[in-house]
């Protein structure tokens, strides 16, 4: 999920080394409050490298949010078409996780480069609310194709509900909190155990399931799992945040995205 991006910011005639823009990078990181832990500990650290090449190689943020949701689609497609197989969860798993990597280099590009358009942040936004629905979307039609039972069924099911309000409140809170100049501040220092203890809702922990798409039993148990973890942080999430929002004062900012 990214950040606002410029398309139109000029770059300086010289860049620097490589390690040098990575340095830059790792000074200009969103804040890490509520961040799960592959998330912050591995993907960040992957989009800085992938934005410091592409920051080299002149491309823009939505040249990246491009590159981010073709590696995805690809891992959605292997999961719809392909046999389960150790060998499949394997490239199913890489793919995905190339892509979550672009996803955060996107943004991290946005800032390097010092700036952003709200037509950036819309279309990251829309790349992620796509991949959502179609990942889980692509695991019932193979649950279906490859004679998944009934109620296995429903767990894709339960996830193409949860997945997309989950993510859709997450920006909302954002949003409106924006809006009310009361986003957090970046904090570095964010408690690991807190990111450890909402590792479920993390979407690398869910990538990462997929090395287990050939254990068809396996992966129905960890993806439940996951599935039931996230609807426990939806429900509990749902009553804090109305709670935090609703102390908030009206403004016509707020009053515009409700609109």
């Amino acid at each position: 999920m990214a950040v606002i991006r410029n398309a139109r910011v000029k770059h300086p005639a010289s860049f620097g080394t490589l390690a040098h823009t990575v340095s830059r990078l790792s000074n200009a990181q969103k804040t890490s409050k509520g961040a799960p832990a592959y998330s912050r500990f591995v993907n960040r650290r992957a989009g800085r490298y992938l934005a410091a090449c592409a920051y080299h190689l002149r491309m823009t943020p939505n040249a990246v949010t491009g590159i981010s949701g073709l590696w995805s689609l690809a891992g959605i497609i292997l999961i719809a078409v392909g046999h389960p197989s150790i060998a499949v969860g394997v490239a199913v798993m890489l793919c995905l996780a190339i892509g979550y990597a672009f996803d955060s280099a996107d943004g991290q590009l946005a800032r390097l480069r010092g700036g952003g358009s709200p037509a950036g942040e819309w279309l990251d936004h829309v790349v992620d609310a796509a991949k959502i629905s179609a990942l889980h979307l692509a695991v019932l039609v193979s649950f279906y194709r490859f004679g998944s039972n009934a109620a296995e069924l429903l767990v894709p099911v339960g996830w193409t509900f949860v997945g997309p309000v989950l993510f859709f409140v997450i920006i909302l809170n954002d949003q409106v909190r924006r809006a009310h100049g009361t986003a957090p501040a970046v904090d570095a220092s964010a408690p690991v155990l807190r990111s450890l203890l909402v590792a479920p809702t993390d979407y690398g922990v869910l990538l990462l399931s997929f090395v287990l798409f050939g254990w068809h039993t396996a992966f129905v148990w960890v993806y439940g799992l996951l599935l039931l973890g996230n609807i426990a942080y939806l429900v509990l999430g749902l009553a804090k945040w109305f709670r935090e929002l609703r102390a908030l004062p009206a403004n016509r900012s707020a009053d515009r995205i409700a609109e």
